[in-house]
């Protein structure tokens, strides 16, 4: 009597559950944010390839930088430097917009650092037009294309998810309670302002 009474019981659990079973989580952190973390962190790896090269140049094998007769923008690269810097206030205002509920906040964050980051890479699309050498000139200008180039193409991955999330947040999908979506592609916009600092303070100023 008492197995039947089981056997009842678990059929109607069974009846009531649809779809898989819920994933057993092992980790604190929420799996959007874990995978974004190792996302970065093999870009750093990536990046880190780049920069071996650039400094096997400069370092082991003592090549001048950049090659005698070239000149990099540093002026021009330094504006844009500041000009996406300001991108990482920007997209935490919008973060902090959502936490709290203001949706204005988080909109017009959201936008300027689109718009900020669209300059950017538009600023680094005009100098690569007016630098005057191209990749095959050097073994530096090679370096100094990929790793540029490298991070330009992490920009416009940068600026999609932007877009998504503005485009999200127009439609008043993020709530104090899930802004997800605005969270990750920030971390990923820190990631991209930390990396340019970085590039640019080793190629165009040491």
């Amino acid at each position: 009597m008492e197995s039947a009474s089981i056997a009842s019981s678990l059929a109607h659990e069974h009846e009531e559950h649809h779809g898989p079973p819920a994933p057993h989580q092992s980790s604190r952190v929420e799996a959007q944010f874990l995978g974004m973390l190792l996302f970065i962190i093999s870009e750093v790896m990536l990046f880190g390839a780049f920069f071996t090269a650039y400094f096997f140049l400069r370092v082991v094998a003592n090549d001048p930088w950049p090659t005698p007769g070239t000149h990099l923008p540093k002026l021009v690269a330094g504006v844009n430097t500041a000009v996406l810097v300001s991108s990482s206030f920007t997209i935490h205002w919008a973060l902090e917009g959502a936490r709290r509920g203001n949706r204005s906040a988080m909109r017009a964050g959201l936008l300027t650092t689109f718009l900020l980051g669209l300059t950017f890479l538009t600023v680094q699309i005009n100098e690569y037009v007016h630098i005057g050498f191209a990749p095959h000139d050097s073994a530096q200008a090679t370096i100094f294309y990929c790793l540029t180039g490298l991070h330009g193409a992490h920009v416009f991955v940068g600026l999609n998810l932007l877009l998504f999330a503005n485009i999200r947040a127009f439609r008043g999908h993020f709530t104090p309670k899930e802004h997800r979506g605005v969270e990750v592609p920030g971390i990923y916009w820190h990631f991209v302002d930390v990396m340019w600092i970085i590039v640019y303070s080793t190629v165009y100023l040491l």
